[in-house]
């Protein structure tokens, strides 16, 4: 098994009622290889640790707050439909926790959005993790092989579900993503693409989705043409005089941190070097959280948000 997020179900069919209450779940021993880790699941995890809303949002949505003992690092705020569930779940930190602090949890299983939740130099590398008998994961974008796509958002949804028991709950949470999106599909049929440039941050240069992350996927499923696709890689830094020989048409700004939409929409209305861009002219933007950005079950309401914005015709 090579690649990101590949299982293999060693024993029989998947899919226990309670995963966590027995230690012969159906579907176990589960092998997962994951960003080059191989692991063998003997049964599903009883106590979760989830690092990064995304990833801690996945496992909302899948029903498995009773399988987590500790979460940490929020973008925002939780999506409302998840906050009774949240709230049910110890916040380890505000944003990384310490080695210490996460083994104090007693951990069985972390569950990592980047790999910098991860980090060895702050003690949690997924080595020091599985020495301590703690398995480790990380949300797949981490380590693409090709263009992230809706495939690999509903691949790691899938394998969550394989690891928890609990693939018909995935199953499910696919189908409703799917619908959303092919509600959008329908909407924006027949539109011509919006010419988009990402403004996530920088002011030197400009720091932008390139072509390799879901949010260019997110873009195409909009309605829209990332002019920015050719960069071979999720995110990269462009010059503010290439962004105005592309001329987007809008500006999707990513808001996220201390620097507010409205001072990142003051900048770039400033900037001389983009007084031409049709954007800047029309003073056309989109706004996305950066929670709906990144892969998790975000991505078809990020996309039906931004398409609302880009193409509000379709959906007066």
């Amino acid at each position: 098994m090579v690649g990101c997020g590949t299982t293999e179900q060693t024993a029989g069919p998947t899919g226990a009622a309670n995963p966590a209450a027995s230690s012969a779940a159906a579907g176990f021993p589960l092998t997962v290889t994951n960003c080059g880790v191989t692991t063998t699941f003997q049964k599903p995890p009883q106590r979760a640790v989830t690092l990064n809303q995304h990833v801690t949002e996945i496992m909302l949505a899948l029903g498995l707050e009773k399988s987590m003992v500790g979460t940490a690092y929020l973008d925002d705020e939780i999506q409302p439909d998840y906050q009774a569930a949240y709230n049910g779940i110890k916040v380890l930190a505000e944003e990384y926790p310490s080695y210490e602090a996460l083994l104090s949890a007693e951990p069985d299983f972390v569950y990592g959005g980047f790999n910098s939740a991860f980090a060895e130099k702050e003690g949690r590398g997924r080595d020091a993790l599985a020495k301590a008998g703690i398995d480790s994961h990380v949300n797949i974008e981490a380590c693409p092989t090709g263009p992230v796509t809706m495939t690999q958002v509903e691949d790691e949804i899938r394998t969550i579900g394989k690891i928890f028991g609990v693939p018909d709950r995935a199953e499910r949470q696919i189908a409703a993503m799917r619908g959303v999106l092919d509600g959008v599909k329908a909407k924006i049929d027949g539109a011509d693409p919006i010419k988009v440039f990402v403004y996530d941050s920088g002011d030197k240069t400009a720091f932008t989705a390139g072509g390799a992350g879901i949010g260019n996927e997110m873009i195409k499923l909009a309605g829209g043409t990332n002019l920015f696709a050719d960069l071979p890689k999720s995110f990269g830094d462009v010059s503010f005089e290439q962004v105005a020989e592309r001329a987007p048409d809008v500006i999707v700004i990513y808001d996220y941190g201390d620097d507010s939409v409205e001072g990142k929409k003051k900048f770039l209305l400033a900037n001389p070097a983009l007084k031409d861009v049709p954007a800047i002219r029309d003073q056309r933007f989109a706004v996305l959280p950066l929670s709906s950005t990144v892969l998790g079950v975000r991505m078809p309401s990020g996309v039906e948000s931004l398409a609302r914005q880009i193409h509000p015709d379709r959906f007066a």
